[in-house]
């Protein structure tokens, strides 16, 4: 069953699992327009997808920025909150665990060792959009359960190459490294979520419950690199969209990135991407300078 609700700008809606038959369902959430902003009360999992604009969540396992193109999926946790920023226009898909088991029933024959969402941050394709634009239409005539099985579908393709990192966690049992894993997700995602700032392996290994000797042996083996090195490749990822996007300065981009020194900055985004970052901001005023012409 499909509870769905649209968020206009500057309105709010808090998710609990008070009402009938609620506890055994899955939230489909619709925000559109400035400062809407959805707070999560119960330990629901779930998907977060902007298709225009920025959405921010909080809470939980760190804070982050979603910008369209991307999908984020979270753990079942409570006080996570979202805001869309600009004119942004977003779907959530969220529930709790019986409503998810429900969901995932009979899937095991897609292309991951159990049927389970894993909390990651992914790329979302025109084509899963669209099936969430889908979904939403179809929950709001009473009849979702196809569009929902499609947007499921296309989710646990995208987590494919997480059983491999899985199986590749130190453990006796699936069980095991499923658990490993999931520590140590957790710390990759607030990576990912917080590159810009000054992060140590110390703080991280506490956070997924290990010395810091045997968190960094534990990531290096799930995800064959080190945390140093994802973090890198993380703030490289963030300088690229702010260039995009933004009207900083590059040196701003480069400090607002979490790199403090310029020439390192500039020497490892062209080993990453394989053109300056001048080249890469040129490239997207192009278009515009044509335009005004």
């Amino acid at each position: 069953m499909i509870l769905a609700h649209q968020l206009a700008s500057g309105s709010s809606l808090v998710l609990s699992k008070a009402g009938p038959g609620s506890a055994d369902s899955l939230f489909l959430i619709v925000g559109g327009g400035r400062g809407c902003t959805l707070k999560v009360d119960e330990p629901f999992a779930g998907l977060w997808v902007p298709l225009r604009g920025r959405l921010q969540i909080g809470g939980g396992s760190g804070d982050g920025v979603l910008v369209a193109g991307e999908m984020r999926v979270t753990e079942a946790e409570p006080r996570l909150h979202a805001v869309g920023r600009g004119n942004a226009v977003w779907i959530a898909l969220l529930g709790g665990r019986a409503a998810w088991r429900e969901a995932l029933e009979g899937l095991s024959d897609l292309p991951i060792a159990e049927p389970l969402l894993l909390p990651t941050w992914h790329s979302a394709d025109r084509t899963l959009r669209m099936r969430l634009v889908a979904l939403a239409r179809a929950a709001a005539n009473g009849g979702a359960e196809e569009a929902l099985q499609s947007v499921i579908e296309s989710v646990f393709t995208l987590q494919k190459d997480l059983a491999a990192a899985i199986d590749r966690c130190p453990g006796r049992t699936y069980a095991q490294r499923r658990q490993v894993f999931l520590r140590l997700q957790r710390v990759r995602n607030y990576l990912a979520a917080n590159c810009h700032l000054e992060l140590d392996n110390d703080a991280l290994a506490r956070m997924a419950s290990y010395s810091p000797w045997h968190f960094i042996r534990a990531f290096r083996a799930a995800y064959q690199q080190t945390p140093h090195a994802f973090l890198v490749d993380q703030r490289l990822q963030r300088a690229r969209r702010l260039l995009r996007t933004s009207p900083l300065a590059i040196a701003e981009i480069a400090l607002a990135s979490g790199f403090e020194n310029r020439c390192a900055f500039s020497r490892l985004f062209r080993q990453r991407f394989g053109m300056t970052a001048g080249a890469l901001r040129r490239q997207q005023d192009a278009p515009l300078l044509r335009q005004s012409a």
